[in-house]
């Protein structure tokens, strides 16, 4: 598991060089001019590595500890631990895509977090445990209910559009996760499925 503190850490680091530095955080944040017309498609990637503040950095890199490295031990186990690094920062990438394509000539967007790439991680561990048990401000409660609520309230969030949260990304991040997982390891759809049929509540 040694990969996922090893983003956890970079991702800390980087974060916290930002909250003291403001250039930090205009030179790595995504905005779509720089990209477009910069060509600096580094901000396609180095936009998941700083984030807002501290319990932004801290409910993000919380939830990447706790699902992280199960999503790691397990894509580990199939293409090594460089294949979820891979996996991990392509998450990063392809979860903000969406957002950029719509935003291309946009000024004044812009967007910083590792939310898709952990939506990511978190949908990859619901397709392969969704009757485990996950705590929500310390509340159990069955992952595959957890998921179903997290996207119904993102889809809803993203069409409103009435906060600074790209709940966007948090879906494409989540639907990135699950067709990765399902492509690395076709079995895990059945097995879902199977999972679904033959609920375990209140079981971990």
């Amino acid at each position: 598991m040694i990969a996922t503190f090893a983003i956890i850490l970079a991702t800390c680091v980087v974060s916290f060089a930002g909250f003291g530095n403001p250039q930090v955080i205009d030179k790595l944040i995504l905005w779509p001019p720089a990209i477009k017309r910069g060509r600096q498609y580094y901000r396609l990637l180095s936009h998941g590595f700083i984030h807002a503040d501290g319990m932004h950095l801290a409910f993000n890199m919380i939830t990447l500890y706790f699902f992280g490295r199960y999503i790691e031990t397990f894509v580990a186990g199939y293409i090594g631990t460089l294949g979820f690094i891979a996996f991990y920062l392509s998450a990063i990438i392809v979860a903000i895509l969406p957002t950029y394509m719509k935003n291309a000539d946009n000024p004044s967007y812009r967007s910083l977090g590792a939310s898709g790439a952990v939506s990511a991680a978190l949908f990859g561990f619901v397709l392969i445990n969704p009757w485990a048990k996950i705590l929500i401000f310390f509340v159990p409660c069955p992952a595959i209910i957890y998921a179903v609520i997290y996207i119904a309230y993102s889809i809803y969030m993203d069409r409103r559009g009435t906060d600074n949260i790209n709940h966007s990304a948090h879906l494409w991040g989540a639907a990135y996760g699950v067709l990765f997982l399902a492509a690395m390891e076709p079995r895990l759809v059945s097995a879902f499925l199977g999972q679904l049929a033959n609920p375990r509540f209140g079981l971990g």
